[in-house]
């Protein structure tokens, strides 16, 4: 098992030999552009990585990896047309750069394109592999649902949210590792646990982005603090400071998410004020914490090595130590 870093620049230099230029160049132009915006590649990493645990070889997982990678990406530009949002990792979106349109059909052919990665392996693995990345895709667009439906309610509650992320994000992690361990052909229970263990990491994951996006360093988040504030999403810490705040500061809290003010300033600190104040801010650590230890319990029930648990571990720790 290599590192990280490895990893990364194994599945770069897959990724570049992938997008090569094609005509028409208006439907692939802004395919190429929104896999090379770069990001963590966080997923294709798991999913190399879970081919070496399970003692197969990380570059026969390099299609099952830049599969996960072109839907997330997929999913990212339509998400974008439905947000409306300018930008992406600091750059123009698909659809302000080209337009709507552009956006709608070119997130298409990402989708089609990602199903065609599976056609490099053989037939029962090919199977195993559509037959996951199906399940997956449905839910992914069944939580983005879920989080356009929470924009009109004011009764969200926490397993409904918890669901959500569940499905928007988490999936799609505990995925990428189940497909690293299909082309390995790891036994049925290792699939199931390292599926088990992405999902937990996952949910812990975006956890803790809901939380740096009110609470992380301005200068190294990467986007901009407080943005989920600025739209009113009724995250966990949202939904903890409604249920632990006292009927004045909850009736403000309630105000403060049926505004968009020109200036945002003074409604981002108060709303974090409150997270602060109502105990929100610790109950999300907390939570992190135990879909954390979640996901680390279930190494225990897999069938490799201690070092190679270790490594897991010690990978679910650095991404859960970010602070920024």
């Amino acid at each position: 098992m290599q590192n990280i870093s490895f990893y990364q620049q194994a599945f770069v230099g897959y990724l570049n030999d992938f997008t090569q230029e094609k005509e028409p160049q208006s439907l692939y132009g802004p395919i190429n552009y929104i896999l090379q915006l770069g990001g963590k590649r966080l997923r294709p990493v798991l999913t190399l990585m879970t081919a070496d645990i399970f003692n197969g070889a990380y570059k026969q997982a390099l299609n099952a990896a830049l599969s996960v990678e072109v839907f997330h990406n997929f999913s990212l530009v339509h998400d974008d047309i439905m947000d409306a949002a300018p930008l992406r990792r600091g750059k123009d979106t698909v659809h302000e750069k080209w337009d709507v349109n552009t956006g709608i059909l070119s997130g298409d052919a990402m989708l089609i394109m990602a199903y065609q990665l599976f056609e490099n392996y053989e037939s029962a693995v090919f199977q195993e592999l559509a037959k996951l990345f199906s399940k997956t895709a449905l839910q992914v667009c069944e939580g983005q649902q879920y989080d356009v439906d929470f924009e009109s309610r004011d009764d969200v509650s926490i397993p409904e949210y918890l669901k959500m992320i569940e499905y928007k994000t988490a999936v799609l992690v505990a995925a990428a590792m189940e497909m690293g361990a299909i082309v390995a052909k790891a036994s049925n229970e290792d699939k199931a646990n390292i599926y088990e263990f992405g999902k937990n990491l996952g949910i812990a994951f975006q956890l803790q982005d809901d939380y740096l996006d009110a609470f992380g360093n301005p200068e190294t988040f990467g986007k901009q603090v407080g943005g989920d504030i600025i739209e009113n999403k009724k995250t966990y810490l949202y939904l903890k400071a409604l249920e632990f705040s006292g009927a004045e500061e909850k009736k403000q809290l309630l105000n403060l998410f049926s505004l968009k003010p020109s200036d945002q300033t003074h409604k981002i600190q108060t709303v974090k004020d409150i997270f602060v104040s109502s105990g929100a801010s610790l109950a999300t650590k907390e939570i992190i914490e135990v879909y954390t230890n979640k996901a680390f319990a279930v190494l225990e029930r897999l069938q490799i090595s201690e070092a190679k648990k270790q490594l897991l571990k010690s990978f679910g720790q650095q991404l859960m130590n970010r602070n920024v």
